[in-house]
């Protein structure tokens, strides 16, 4: 029983951990920073980009950003299994 809390504590101090991860990518003029929770905290975009140009840099930046939290997350679970 005792483990069971123990392992919830290990679980809630893991999450806190991963909300407070932050990830940053900049891609061809767009830069993206998110936390571990998947929320977008900063957008920066080059003055220079517009139309589809601007629509394909933000996609691929995102879709980077959220690659490298999950990369993130699976570090710090692999930690915990040690």
């Amino acid at each position: 029983m005792f483990e069971s809390f123990k392992q919830l504590k290990q679980l809630k101090e893991l999450q806190s951990a991963i909300q407070k991860e932050e990830v940053a990518v900049e891609r061809d003029g767009v830069r993206i920073v998110m936390n571990g929770a998947f929320e977008v905290r900063e957008v920066s975009i080059s003055s220079n980009l517009s139309g589809t140009k601007l629509e394909s840099a933000m996609r691929d930046a995102f879709n980077d950003a959220v690659k490298k939290a999950q990369q993130a997350i699976a570090g710090r679970f692999a930690a915990m299994q040690k």
